[in-house]
C-alpha cells in the first residue's frame, strides 16, 4: 500500500534542521512512502534547498503559520494555536490525507492535540505512550511512559491489550508475553492497583507471565511490560541517565593514561559495537496508543538519524495495520462485555 506520513517539521529542539534532512534520508530508502512536511513554508523550503532538494509528488510542503514551543502549556497549544505545525499534521491524519504523523514537539501538547482531534478508539479510556527499549533478547516494549500519572487496574489491562496488539503486528508474534512491572515477582507484592491489575490480566486471555521487576525489562523477560505513566517515565529517564553515565565512565577510563589509550585503540571495534547496541537513537519513536490514528512522538533532542527512525516506526505501524488491529480487538472486547 502507498503510505503518507505527515511530519511536524517545527517541533523539537532543532526544528527543520533535523526534521527535513531526516525526511529526505527516509525517502531515499523507502520508495513506497510519501511525506508531507508541515510548518513554516519558507523555513522548510530553505532547508530543502540547503540539501539540494525541492518539493515533488512524494515530498509535499504544507504551510502552517504557528509553532508550539517546547515549554508551552498543552491548554494554550490546543486552544490558541489551531494553525500550528503540530495541529495541522494531526489534522492531516484526521482527514485521511496522511496515514500517520510524527512530531518531536512538546509531549503534553501533542497528547492533548491528538486526543482532541483524533478522539479515542472505542473501548479505550486513555491513551498510553509505548516505546521499545533495548534488552538482552532484542527489545522490550514498555507502556505507559508518561501519559497517565494515576491509573486504575482497568487502565493497566487496556494498556496490556493495546501493547500486545501492537507487538503482535510489528514484531509478528502471535502471542507476545506480557509482564506487569512490580517491586517483586510474588503475587503478594505491590499496591492494591497492581494486585487487582494482575488478577484482570490473568483472566484476560493474554499471554500474561506475571509480575516482573525493573531489571526484567532489560533481561527481556517479557515482550511487553505494563505500568502506570509515573513509574514508566521515571524508569525511562533513569535508564537514559545510566546509559550516559556508562559512556562517560568508559571514556574516562580509556583516557586515563597512555597505556589505557593504547588499549582503547585496540578494542575500538568492540566499543563501537557496544555503543550501537545501546544507541537510544535506534529505538527513537514512541507511539501515542489508543487514538483513532497513528501518532509517533520523537525525542525532542533527536538528531537526523534518530528522527528518521521515528518516521520508520510510523511507517511500520501503518504497514502492519496496527490501528485496524486495535479497532478489531477492542470491538471484540466491547461485544464480549455486552454479551455478559
Amino acid at each position: 500500500m502507498d503510505i503518507t506520513v505527515a511530519i511536524d517539521c517545527m517541533g523539537g529542539d532543532h526544528g527543520p534542521h533535523v526534521t527535513v534532512p531526516a525526511a529526505l534520508n527516509f525517502l531515499g530508502s523507502n520508495a513506497d512512502v510519501d511525506v508531507v512536511l508541515v510548518g513554516l513554508r519558507d523555513a522548510i523550503e530553505a532547508e530543502l534547498k540547503a540539501h539540494g532538494a525541492k518539493p515533488n509528488p512524494r515530498l509535499r510542503v504544507h504551510h502552517a503559520s504557528e509553532v508550539v514551543l517546547m515549554d508551552e502549556s498543552p491548554a494554550n497549544a490546543l486552544r490558541n494555536k489551531k494553525d500550528s505545525s503540530m495541529r495541522v499534521a494531526v489534522d492531516l491524519v484526521k482527514s485521511g490525507e496522511a496515514h500517520a504523523c510524527v512530531s518531536a514537539g512538546n509531549t503534553g501538547a501533542l497528547m492533548a492535540v491528538s486526543r482532541f482531534v483524533l478522539k479515542m478508539l472505542p473501548g479505550i479510556d486513555r491513551p498510553a505512550i509505548i516505546a521499545a527499549l533495548p534488552s538482552i533478547r532484542g527489545s522490550t516494549y514498555v507502556l505507559d511512559l508518561g501519559a497517565n500519572v494515576d491509573c486504575g487496574p482497568e487502565h493497566l489491562l487496556q494498556f496490556a491489550i493495546m501493547g500486545a496488539t501492537l507487538v503482535a503486528a510489528v514484531e509478528h508474534k502471535d502471542r507476545p508475553s506480557v509482564g506487569l512491572l512490580n517491586i517483586g515477582e510474588e503475587d503478594i507484592k505491590g499496591n492494591e492497583v497492581v494486585k487487582r491489575a494482575a488478577e484482570l490480566l490473568r483472566a484476560s486471555g493474554l499471554n500474561f507471565i506475571g509480575n516482573i521487576e525493573g531489571d526484567g525489562i532489560y533481561k527481556g523477560e517479557a515482550d511487553i511490560v505494563v505500568c502506570d505513566g509515573f513509574v514508566g517515565n521515571v524508569m525511562l529517564k533513569a535508564s537514559e541517565g545510566i546509559v550516559q553515565m556508562v559512556r562517560v565512565f568508559i571514556r574516562e577510563e580509556f583516557m586515563r593514561s597512555t597505556l589505557t589509550r593504547f588499549v582503547g585503540a585496540i578494542v575500538k571495534p568492540v566499543l563501537r559495537a557496544f555503543r550501537q547496541r545501546l544507541d537510544p537513537r535506534r529505538f527513537n519513536g514512541a507511539t501515542l496508543l489508543g487514538l483513532r490514528g497513528i501518532v509517533v512522538k520523537s525525542h525532542g533532542s533527536a538528531d537526523v538519524f534518530g528522527f528518521a527512525r521515528a518516521i520508520e516506526r510510523a511507517m511500520e505501524e501503518v504497514r502492519n495495520e496496527v490501528l485496524q488491529r486495535l479497532m478489531r480487538r477492542f470491538g471484540e472486547t466491547e461485544q464480549a462485555e455486552g454479551a455478559t
